[in-house]
């Protein structure tokens, strides 16, 4: 059954490469400057991707896992960094990747990672989030859980947002699954994407329902998922990009909202019509990374600026040349820029609590 699944996949696949590609590679160089192997990676994923939606609201898993290799964990260090999985719950399949530097001190910010993938696609697992979190432990020096949470279409919301709050509370009622240098005092939120939108949502949660030893002094969003009803002048003009559309934002928002509601709901427009009142929340600091290239900019900006009207400090980084995603390619100038910037605002926020 399975290997049918796979050549079906291939089938589609060379059917529909051949009228699609070139018009995938002449849309990553219709303004973004990118070097051709990452025109070639971002080109295929995003081809992966959009073959995948199918018109009755499913995804063919066969097909977008293809593009998404699964990796183990390895205790053994590599490059400075070993990992462990830790089941939250079997039922329901929710566990995270513990990383943990080998050159380690007494005391190690945490950094709890939400993975993007329009809440439909990739894992904790997947190597190119494993590579990813490996390098944002190396490169910040902290221990970094990435959370596997539960995906759309087969769980729409609140699926994920249920998943990336009690996550975080298992670790704050089970400290003993971490490293005796991870310093719960100093833990930070982060996510790309879809993921940043989830870091959001459970911040709020947390903010509201409170943890008993972890606290959450900072927050990295990166490219953050959000949307609305109204199209924006970044969504109608940046239409021939990698990886975002018109089109794959309304199939996955249709995806993942209850049934019935439209881009205006609470999880889309965080800022929006329906947004939730932040104003007297303990809402941590947070810094915000967007792409020139990035149809959702003007989201993201809306997002920044109801932050700063809501009274919350909050901090926005514009990488003029970037696409969405662009962090998947440790090459490019923006991505080592987005860690050192992200390192420094790490240690303005534990150096406040100090």
């Amino acid at each position: 059954m399975g290997n049918t699944c796979v050549v079906t996949s291939l089938i589609k696949v060379h059917i529909l490469l051949s009228h699609r590609v070139h018009s995938l590679m002449e849309a990553t160089t219709f303004k973004p400057n990118l070097p051709w192997k990452v025109r070639l990676v971002a080109s295929l994923i995003t081809f992966l991707s959009d073959a995948s939606r199918r018109s009755n609201g499913t995804v063919n898993r066969c097909l977008i896992n293809l593009a998404d290799r699964k990796v183990l964990a390895n205790p053994a260090p590599v490059h400075g960094v070993s990992s462990s999985d830790v089941t939250v719950s079997a039922a329901r399949n929710l566990w995270f990747r513990l990383y943990t530097p080998s050159s380690t001190t007494a005391s190690l910010p945490l950094v709890v990672f939400f993975h993007g993938g329009a809440f439909s696609f990739f894992a904790a697992d997947s190597n190119t989030y494993d590579s990813l979190c490996r390098l944002l432990c190396r490169s910040l020096n902290a221990v970094v859980v990435s959370v596997n949470y539960r995906l759309t279409p087969e769980h729409r919301y609140p699926a994920q947002y249920d998943d990336g709050v009690d996550a975080l509370k298992f670790i704050d009622q089970n400290g003993g699954v971490l490293p005796c240098s991870a310093d719960v005092s100093k833990c930070f939120l982060a996510g790309d994407s879809a993921g940043a939108n989830l870091a959001h949502h459970v911040a709020v949660r947390v903010s509201k329902e409170g943890l008993r030893t972890i606290s959450v002094i900072g927050m990295v969003l990166i490219q953050p998922y959000f949307g609305g009803e109204k199209r924006t002048q970044s969504e109608i003009e940046i239409n021939r990009v990698p990886f975002i559309s018109l089109d794959f934002s309304d199939w996955h928002w249709k995806a993942f909202t209850p049934h019935g509601s439209n881009r205006d709901h609470e999880a889309v427009n965080v800022s929006g019509p329906n947004a939730v009142d932040i104003v007297g929340l303990d809402y941590p600091n947070t810094m915000v990374f967007m792409g020139g290239f990035d149809p959702l900019r003007d989201w993201q900006r809306m997002y920044y600026e109801w932050l700063k009207k809501s009274g919350k400090e909050a901090q926005l980084i514009d990488y003029p040349n970037a696409i969405h995603a662009f962090y998947y390619f440790p090459d490019l100038p923006e991505t080592s820029q987005l860690f050192s910037q992200v390192k420094e605002f790490m240690s303005k926020q534990m150096s406040n609590v100090n």
